[in-house]
């Protein structure tokens, strides 16, 4: 019994050692976990859970540089950190 006990805490230790250092507004699996951090011009992104509410917002219609703006980016999920991933 006290092995059994024994083996569990290093079992809990071992968990919450590996636990992840990234902030839980960007933690992911897949891309399709991620969202656009910000509502006009994001240049980042979060997982969907934390995504902004963008119902009440109007954005310009240009297309800001080092944005995900007119196909200058995508969102990925790179390490398990939801990313925006500015191409050109």
């Amino acid at each position: 019994m006290v092995l059994k006990m024994v083996m569990m805490m290093f079992a809990c230790l071992a968990l919450v050692s590996c636990t992840s250092n990234i902030p839980l507004e960007k933690q992911c699996s897949v891309d399709s976990d991620c969202v656009p951090a910000v509502c006009c011009h994001a240049d980042d992104a979060v997982n969907g859970q934390y995504a902004p509410d963008c119902s009440d917002v109007l954005c310009s219609q240009s297309c800001e540089p080092d944005t995900l703006d007119c196909g200058q980016g995508e969102i990925r999920c790179i390490d398990n950190t939801c990313t925006a991933v500015i191409l050109r």
